[in-house]
């Protein structure tokens, strides 16, 4: 076993002097790292070589699809996997900035009456049928899968949500994350993503808010916070890798729309949902067809 500290040393006739680091990683952060640290003097004829052992295990929390807080209030099926209205769990408030993740099922001709919100990053994923949205902004507009909603409630907004049709459920994945600014000026707007989804790939579909690059905010949606949510469409046997975009970021929340996974070594089927953290970089491969959510977030100040 090496112990955590082993020194080699190299006799030197001169006083040892000011010294550069190297520093070698020989194992993927994913699954820990044993770093080579080689010190060298500013004299040619002497060295101190320092080997150091740690360990940085990826951390992960899984959430299994039955574990959620499950409600059915006969117009609205509901299954929470962050503390929520009537379901409070200590341990799941929240995972970093990300504070909300509803998997909603609404029966048609019912929905969420005007109500509000204030101080929110709230995006919204329709899996399947469609939702009416109307809002305090004078927005109206009705979204459907293959089409994503932002809304930045800020300073505060009214808003309503309907499934319309007479026949069909509607069933949306609703998503809150806390915001870095607040008091903003509410917005809203909702654009396709279907051709942003490249197959076997993971695919970025709404990022952070740029204040250097105000034009890139007019090509994409965008949020008031440093997150990133991604899209993975796989087929069975694929196999993607994600590397955080920050590596400040708290970690990535993975959820399971469709389909089986392995994340890392953790094995995840529909509507499952993991939080990965101290780790810049994993692997996700498919054990069948499968749609994976991806949302990058920073921790909660």
């Amino acid at each position: 076993m090496i112990p955590d500290w082993y020194f080699h040393c190299k006799s030197t006739a001169e006083p040892i002097g000011s010294i550069s680091v190297t520093v070698i990683s020989l194992f993927p952060p994913r699954l820990g790292r044993l770093f080579d640290t080689i010190v060298h003097t500013n004299h040619p004829q002497s060295y101190v070589k320092l080997y150091k052992r740690t360990e940085s295990i990826m951390k992960a929390i899984v959430h299994k699809a039955n574990t959620r807080g499950y409600f059915d209030h006969g117009w609205l099926q509901t299954a929470h996997t962050f503390s929520f209205a009537d379901y409070y769990d200590p341990e799941r408030v929240h995972f970093g900035a990300l504070r909300v993740l509803n998997d909603d099922r609404i029966a048609p001709g019912t929905g969420f009456g005007m109500h509000a919100h204030r101080n929110m990053e709230i995006i919204s994923i329709p899996l399947r049928g469609g939702l009416e949205h109307r809002d305090s902004m004078g927005h109206v507009s009705v979204l459907h899968k293959g089409e994503v909603q932002v809304m930045s409630a800020g300073t505060g907004v009214h808003h309503s949500e309907s499934n319309l049709s007479k026949d069909e459920t509607t069933e949306f994945l609703q998503i809150w994350v806390v915001p870095a600014v607040e008091n903003v000026e509410p917005r809203y707007v909702n654009a396709p993503i279907e051709k942003l989804i490249v197959p076997n790939q993971i695919s970025t579909i709404v990022y952070p808010y740029s204040a250097h690059h105000p034009e890139e905010n007019e090509k994409r949606l965008w949020i008031y916070q440093r997150a990133w949510f991604s899209i993975a469409k796989l087929d069975k046997g694929k196999k993607v890798h994600y590397r955080l975009y920050n590596a400040d970021s708290f970690g990535v929340y993975l959820f399971v729309i469709n389909g089986a996974i392995d994340a890392e070594s953790y094995a995840l089927e529909k509507r499952d949902g993991i939080g990965i953290g101290d780790a810049e970089e994993f692997d996700i491969t498919a054990r069948e067809d499968s749609t994976v959510l991806l949302i990058e977030v920073p921790p909660v100040e």
